[in-house]
């Protein structure tokens, strides 16, 4: 299938997840099991990405993606299908040292054996002439989410996941994907980690993609654990700060981050200046819908530090947590909080 060359200015995405509907799993609820199995499952997902794809195309969502229909998890329902995770073997620990959670254990080399999602993203791909994105976990984020038994090392474990990643971004890139980008919810918590080796081991995750490639770096779904840590962090959110300037200088394409409703200082955009920059201005950890003059406000003041030509338009996080009809009006607002700054951008 041809794919749509975008030239529109601002082009609107959402940042991940989107509410999965009440047949395939519980509403509302992060992670939750699935209702159906074996081929009805295969189906229901299929059936799911396009109700998904259609609620993102009739609320004027530019870059579309599967909506995570097709996973229970964004991290580890990539790590199931991988050799050297025991899921029967579970461990506590402490996620984003923010609060504990069991999870599998690395009991021997990490490997994939075969594709994770590239079927999903090639029946995507069937649906659509836009432009697509496709989520993966970051290397940092996988470790964090694990109890490594085996290699006794995060940086050992990160870099393999990263060969791994790589393997099955190349294979989305040959199915059609135009934007990998990769989540990382890590980056806003083990700076030091980040800066000695994280972003190195994210570029070796998009090693010799020639599809555009962007990292996500959040504050998390709007779950209580996350709302409760962003009570600690004080008055203003300088966590970019800390890896802002080397991302400035890999390779990545595009930098996801959240602005509207968050502490996060505008002016620290200016640190990532040449980049393109996902702005999120839809808060996920609210149920109060934005106005399209509030999304044009915060993409206004993002404007300041990014040119126009870079800015994308985008959900702080994932909005699987919320009620379906709640997410798809904040959409809406996305798409016409773009459209007055378009309608500016064009008169000024």
């Amino acid at each position: 299938m041809a794919v749509f060359t975008m030239a529109k200015l601002l082009p609107t995405s959402t940042s991940g997840s989107l509410p999965k509907p009440s047949w395939l799993a519980q509403p509302e609820t992060l992670w939750s099991p699935w209702k159906l199995q074996d081929e009805e499952l295969i189906q229901g997902k299929q059936d799911a990405l396009r109700l998904s794809l259609q609620d993102q195309q009739q609320s004027g969502i530019d870059i579309v993606s599967d909506g995570e229909q097709t996973r229970q998890h964004f991290v580890t329902t990539f790590i199931e299908h991988l050799d050297g995770v025991d899921f029967e073997k579970r461990k506590t620990v402490r996620i984003r040292n923010r609060y504990d959670a069991s999870v599998p254990t690395v009991v021997g080399p990490v490997t994939r054996q075969k594709p994770v999602f590239v079927e999903d993203a090639k029946f995507l791909r069937q649906q659509t002439k836009q432009k697509i994105k496709w989520a993966l976990p970051g290397p940092m984020t996988m470790i964090d989410t694990l109890y490594d038994d085996h290699y006794k090392s995060r940086e050992k474990l990160a870099w393999e996941f990263a060969k791994i990643l790589n393997q099955e971004a190349k294979e989305l890139e040959a199915a059609g994907v135009d934007i990998i980008q990769f989540d990382e919810p890590a980056f806003n918590v083990f700076f030091d980690e980040v800066n000695d080796w994280g972003i190195a081991c994210l570029e070796r995750a998009i090693d010799g993609l020639k599809c555009e490639t962007a990292v996500h770096i959040c504050y998390g779904y709007g779950i209580k654990a996350n709302t409760d840590w962003k009570k600690t962090l004080g008055s203003e959110w300088r966590q970019y700060e800390a890896v802002f300037p080397k991302l400035q200088q890999s390779n990545i394409d595009i930098i996801s981050l959240e602005c509207h409703n968050s502490r996060v200082p505008i002016e620290l955009l200016e640190l990532i200046r040449g980049k393109k920059v996902m702005v999120g201005a839809i808060d996920v950890a609210s149920e109060t819908i934005e106005t399209p003059e509030e999304v044009a406000s915060t993409l206004r003041e993002a404007l300041k530090f990014v040119d126009a030509d870079k800015l994308y338009p985008c959900t702080n996080c994932g909005m699987a947590p919320l009620p379906r009809k709640l997410a798809t009006a904040k959409l809406h607002a996305l798409s016409a909080g773009a459209n007055i700054i378009r309608k500016e951008l064009q008169l000024g």
